[in-house]
């Protein structure tokens, strides 16, 4: 029985690492150039909002409470914070994660460019 339990620790652990390895191998110089498409809503400067709020600092922050940006309802109650996992569901299709946001971009296709733009929004801080 120790044997079985020991196997399925170890698996799991192996699934985790391999999830959150896949997403780490983002290239942030990539997730730049992708970033251009967010540009005309989003600011990469502190505090500073356009259409959308600034993404200096995104990852860590708690959805809905960026400084000087007036969130939806939706976005505010969704409980979410942006890590690898959330920004992944929300750059691939943004009102199926919070129904209800007011971005009204369609999401990014490619995974590879997610993971890029990812990989770039972790170095704004």
């Amino acid at each position: 029985m120790n044997k079985i339990k020991f196997f399925a620790v170890a698996l799991a652990s192996a699934l985790t690492l391999t999830s959150g390895a896949a997403m780490a191998s983002g290239d942030a110089t990539k997730g730049k150039k992708v970033f251009n498409k967010c540009k005309a809503c989003h600011s990469t400067e502190a505090g500073k909002k356009k259409i959308g709020p600034s993404m200096f600092g995104v990852v860590g922050r708690k959805a809905g409470t960026a400084e000087g940006f007036r969130f939806s309802d939706a976005m505010k109650d969704s409980g979410l914070t942006w890590n690898e996992d959330t920004l992944e569901k929300f750059l691939k299709k943004p009102k199926k994660l919070v129904k209800g946001t007011k971005m009204s971009f369609a999401g990014l296709k490619k995974e590879s460019q997610i993971e890029d733009v990812i990989a770039y929004m972790k170095t704004l801080k």
